[in-house]
């Protein structure tokens, strides 16, 4: 078994050889005891956190790891306003419509729609990380509110929380079903020209775009999806 420092030094070398982790920039705090790796930082994008957690979990002798990671957001923003863009967000998406939406703020709990024959959904932010939690109808609902909320300027973090009620399976499809609408609904990316397929949780991404911001967006999108365990982009950017 190797010692601490030495399982260290194995977690920090497999994340300096993944290409979208950035250490230099976005250094990483790497913790072990207990046989858990302890991850804490900020990191550049979604893919650099999913990535990293990954990674430490496929070193042999590792038995957990404790997710202290959150994202870099591209605007400091304070919980309040956060807040108050996901809720705006969660109570204008057609999807949820039948959904009641409910947010948390020291302490106190606000109705925003009691509607509830789609679940209840409630929001609280602190730090930037927004949590979710109450139950919606299916598991589409579910990856919706969730890519929602990674998408309020300011976000660093999403614990999403939501039973899904009455339980179903999830497969690839679902996930398909879910990228398709959430790419639709991205007014930075053009849907029709991304084609997506998915197999074992993995989402290739192929087609072609204008930009590279929008090749970036495009599979941020797949990211911020409950459950994708990776996202292999292959678009190309065609000016």
């Amino acid at each position: 078994m190797p010692t601490k420092e030495e399982m260290i030094k194995l977690v920090h070398r497999a994340l300096e050889f993944e290409p979208r982790i950035n250490l230099h920039r976005f250094p990483v705090t790497i913790g072990f005891i207990d046989g858990a790796v302890i991850l804490e930082g900020e990191v550049e994008r979604l893919a650099a956190k999913k990535l990293a957690l990954e990674h430490a979990a496929a070193i042999e002798g590792v038995r957990g790891v404790i997710d202290r990671l959150h994202v870099a957001p591209s605007e400091r923003r304070g919980d309040g306003a956060i807040r108050d863009s996901l809720d705006g967000a969660l109570l204008a998406q057609a999807e949820l419509r039948d959904c009641t939406i409910r947010s948390r703020a020291k302490g106190r709990v606000e109705t925003l729609r009691d509607a509830g024959a789609s679940g209840e959904i409630e929001v609280e932010v602190k730090d930037g990380i927004v949590s979710l939690e109450g139950h919606v109808v299916s598991l589409s609902h579910k990856r919706l509110a969730g890519v929602l909320a990674w998408w309020a300027p300011g976000c660093r973090d999403v614990v999403n929380s939501l039973d899904v009620q009455p339980p179903e399976d999830d497969t690839d499809d679902e996930i398909l079903d879910a990228l398709r609408l959430v790419h639709e609904m991205d007014p930075l990316v053009q849907a029709s020209q991304i084609r997506a397929t998915c197999r074992d949780y993995v989402v290739t991404l192929n087609g072609f775009v204008r930009t590279e911001e929008e090749r970036r967006r495009a599979e941020d999108d797949a990211w911020c999806l409950f459950a994708v365990d990776n996202v292999l982009n292959r678009i190309d950017v065609r000016r």
